[in-house]
């Protein structure tokens, strides 16, 4: 377990870097458009439940308009009327989630591991279920794949936060506990080009 850490922790640094690099033009240019068509930051930054419980601070673009994350759920369901024209397409491709490549950079967290949730969520969780804090939470995983329609799901639904709650989130934590049994750097590469070709044929 120590040694796939340290090799995981050595692949998230470099990766990251690297891509924070290659990718710099691409953040400039999602910046400016974030800036350009909707009032407000260009990030979105949200509390979330990182590694033993220790909250951080997590970025994306700014896909909504501005304050709408104090205004009604803290998942996004269907077509929200809080997403902005740009962060449809950011949501849809992804792209809103590239400025975590800062947050695997520090540590926060690392490319591949469970989503982090927000504390009103992990305060739900059970003793098995808190396992998930026990690593670094990603930008994907196997979650990430499956639930990757997970807003149209909780459209779907008579109450979407009890649909999250109930059967949406458990699952997912799930995914995440079989992800940490099997956990290993080539693991976390077949996961990140699984993520892409889930998102580049969505």
């Amino acid at each position: 377990m120590k040694a796939n850490m340290f090799f995981k922790r050595c692949f998230d640094i470099i990766a990251s870097f690297l891509g924070i690099i290659l990718l710099s033009p691409m953040l400039l240019i999602i910046g400016i458009s974030v800036k350009c068509t909707s009032k407000g930051p260009v990030f979105f930054k949200q509390i979330r439940i990182g590694r033993y419980g220790k909250q951080f601070k997590i970025l994306k673009f700014r896909t909504m308009f501005e304050g709408s994350d104090k205004k009604g759920l803290s998942i996004t369901v269907g077509a929200d009327s809080r997403i902005t024209g740009a962060g449809k397409f950011l949501r849809k491709t992804k792209l809103d989630e590239l400025p975590q490549l800062f947050n695997v950079f520090i540590g926060d967290m690392s490319f591949v591991g469970p989503r982090p949730e927000v504390p009103k969520y992990v305060e739900m969780y059970n003793e098995r279920q808190r396992e998930v804090l026990k690593i670094r939470p990603g930008i994907t995983d196997y979650a990430s794949i499956y639930f990757r329609n997970e807003s149209e799901l909780l459209a779907e639904a008579e109450d979407p936060e009890k649909e999250y709650i109930e059967n949406i989130m458990p699952a997912k934590i799930e995914y995440s506990l079989k992800y940490m049994k099997e956990m290993n750097v080539f693991l976390d590469i077949k996961i990140i080009f699984s993520t892409l070709f889930a998102v580049s044929k969505g």
